[in-house]
């Protein structure tokens, strides 16, 4: 009886706090409330079922309870209920799946008239590449890397002479302009996420990764890495500025 009720008290107290929780999601500052609504469906499905399942347990508890007068049946193998079983495991997996694939289908698919950024990641650091005039970025490799060329630039590219170059760790970005972020790391695993922008992606030595999304709303907001690399991973952050047309340009000009 005891531990039913305990239960019981786990179930509620667990609801409590969902929905009277401080910690929430931040406010939205990009295109895709899309993820959000796909992060919504699985806590309703997740939360339905550990609901269900943990009432069922209180009540199996409590209705079987321990009496030395009843004599309990050994049934290893019940079809029905596995099949039920089986049956509705699908049913909530689908559910939650099927709207990420949705999602994800338009995460990798970028908008056309997208301007391109590129994003470095190395121990414990992020810095920035722009396209200059020619509106691309020169091409680079992991060999042509120092202390002079920090981006590793290919000097005989000439869509490379003109890239604007950030060393520093902020970023600025016009409002409700599609951005595309090319993202690559000198080093370790890095992963690159503002969690108003609800998009994380990984750096991986070696390849080239990438997200996109637009910015909706002015402001400054934090770049963080979610990926552990190493001792000081605590201290790789940046900002990302969001602002108008004109503060942009007179930024970029800069």
């Amino acid at each position: 009886m005891v531990i039913a009720v305990v239960i019981l008290l786990l179930v509620i107290s667990s609801l409590l706090f969902h929905f009277l929780s401080p910690w929430w999601f931040t406010p939205i500052a990009s295109n895709w409330t899309a993820i959000d609504q796909t992060i919504n469906i699985t806590f309703w499905i997740t939360g339905t079922v550990f609901v269900a399942v943990n009432l069922f347990l209180a009540y199996v508890v409590y209705r079987y309870r321990y009496n030395k007068n009843r004599k309990a049946e050994y049934d290893p193998e019940n079809r029905k209920l596995e099949g039920w079983l089986t049956v509705l495991t699908s049913i909530g997996i689908i559910a939650m799946l099927t709207p990420g694939l949705f999602v994800w289908a338009d995460f990798v698919d970028v908008p056309a008239d997208a301007s391109e950024v590129e994003v470095v990641g190395q121990q414990w650091h992020w810095s920035f590449r722009l396209p200059g005039d020619d509106g691309q970025l020169g091409r680079t490799a992991i060999a042509l890397i120092n202390q002079n060329n920090p981006f590793g630039i290919d000097p005989d590219d000439p869509q490379g002479q003109d890239d604007v170059l950030i060393n520093s760790n902020v970023l600025h970005l016009p409002i409700e302009r599609p951005v595309k972020v090319l993202l690559r790391s000198k080093d370790v695993l890095h992963n690159f996420t503002v969690p108003q922008f609800r998009v994380k992606m990984d750096l991986v030595p070696g390849t080239q990764t990438y997200l996109w999304f637009t910015p909706t709303l002015l402001g400054r907001y934090e770049i963080l890495c979610l990926e552990l690399c190493g001792i000081a991973h605590y201290t790789m952050r940046g900002h990302v500025v969001v602002e108008s047309e004109g503060d942009y340009q007179i930024w970029l000009n800069q």
